[in-house]
């Protein structure tokens, strides 16, 4: 099975990345086997951030998500390039990634 792309924007509990960060120091990310992460951004605020991650089994997001959802609520959406989603729209022109 390929490999998808899932966006995954952690909301964190109390508007607080303190306990988040906190446990990150002390445990790392904690992703399951088969769950990879890509790359994260956080709002200037730091309420929020959003995470790339990839996998070929949705499930573990889930498990993922398991250790982190009493800081933070998540939600998780499959994403795609602007690439692939110009190429399945006809007649569109290509898409600038910028």
């Amino acid at each position: 099975m390929a490999k998808k792309m899932f966006m995954v924007v952690e909301h964190f509990k109390n508007k607080d990345a303190a306990p988040v960060y906190q446990r990150f120091r002390e445990r790392g990310r904690m992703l399951p086997i088969g769950l990879e992460y890509v790359s994260s951004w956080v709002d200037h605020k730091l309420e929020r951030c959003y995470q790339l991650m990839e996998t070929d089994d949705p499930a573990l997001i889930d498990q993922w998500i398991a250790c982190w959802n009493d800081l933070a609520d998540f939600e998780v959406h499959q994403v795609i390039t602007s690439q692939e989603a110009a190429a399945k729209v006809p007649d569109s022109p290509a898409v600038n990634a910028r």
